[in-house]
């Protein structure tokens, strides 16, 4: 039967999506550093904002902020200067310049799920758009978005098929523009523990809050286990991206749908070709006889052959022979 049946598009794309849904949930070395690397970020997270809380409270004291939440109470918006924010300057002069001066050091530290990834303040680029992709990849594949297409489009200029995609995961997952200050959903949730108390009007670029060289480097750290989770999503998506390129090539090449069950054999892939066929649309079925045979059939009104004088007839026979 399989010799007989021509491939077609369909049947390439239901064999493409087949095999490389394979590709994507099997155990690959890239694949399971891309999962440790977002179980050690998370572990990460939790251990570094609880030390961030620590190092926030040492300048702005918790008997500080509630004397003033008091006082906003009473006076109202002159005395608004608290807030919750989840990133901070974090700054140390332990470090000193070839003449010996003191010299700061200091940067931009997000914990939010769109927090940057290099210590420049900042929102809306690829690799913060990434991570939370990266992030929350199950989540997002389950809705029908694309969490990939940014390491799929690595190396190419933007484009609206990037834009649609990155735009949809960034929706479900309840980003709004370029910030996520007013996020929702998933971005909400994320981002909800990890705010601490701070005392100023000012945006936090003017708010460097002093910490030791030790906490500072505590903080980079982190910061390195959350771009990791970038680096090794990029390098499986690009493993399978690649199995992927070789995989069209090949069933495109094909003129037989027994050579792409072939093909997916050879890859320890079990297909089933009668599966394949019977859940294919109606048009393309016609490629086997047996198929387009009963579809005809079963198209035909025909001539009942219990009529009146059929009925007539039948009681006479049975009359005469009894």
């Amino acid at each position: 039967m399989s010799a007989k049946i021509r491939m077609n598009t369909e049947f390439r794309n239901k064999l493409f999506n087949k095999i490389k849904d394979v590709f994507e949930n099997e155990s690959t070395e890239e694949r399971e550093a891309f999962l440790k690397s977002r179980e050690d970020f998370n572990t990460a997270q939790q251990s570094t904002f609880d030390l961030a809380s620590q190092v926030v409270e040492r300048s702005y004291p918790k008997e500080d902020v509630d004397t003033l939440r008091v006082f906003k109470k009473k006076y109202g918006d002159p005395c608004d200067v608290v807030a919750k924010d989840k990133c901070f300057y974090f700054a140390h002069n332990e470090d000193a310049n070839e003449d010996g001066e003191e010299v700061e050091t200091k940067s931009h530290f997000d914990f939010g799920l769109f927090g940057n990834l290099d210590g420049n303040e900042g929102y809306g680029r690829d690799d913060q758009d990434q991570f939370a992709h990266a992030y929350f990849r199950e989540e997002l594949k389950a809705k029908g978005c694309n969490p990939d297409i940014i390491p799929q489009q690595s190396g190419k200029e933007s484009n609206p098929h990037k834009t649609k995609h990155v735009d949809m995961c960034n929706k479900t997952l309840g980003k709004h523009g370029h910030s996520e200050d007013n996020g929702i959903g998933i971005t909400k949730d994320f981002n909800a523990p990890f705010y601490a108390d701070v005392i100023g009007t000012s945006y936090c670029r003017s708010r460097a809050i002093a910490c030791t060289k030790d906490e500072y480097q505590q903080f980079e750290q982190w910061r390195m286990a959350k771009a990791n989770v970038v680096s090794k999503h990029t390098t499986w998506v690009s493993s399978i991206s690649k199995q992927a390129d070789q995989l069209k090539i090949g069933l495109k090449a094909y003129r037989y749908l027994s050579e792409g069950i072939e093909l997916a054999t050879e890859l320890g892939i079990t297909i089933d070709e009668a599966e394949l066929v019977k859940t294919n649309s109606t048009g393309l079925t016609i490629y086997n006889p047996t198929n387009l045979a009963n579809m005809i059939k079963g198209m035909k009104n025909k001539q009942s052959t219990n009529t009146r004088e059929a009925k007539i007839l039948a009681r006479k026979q049975y009359e005469s022979v009894n």
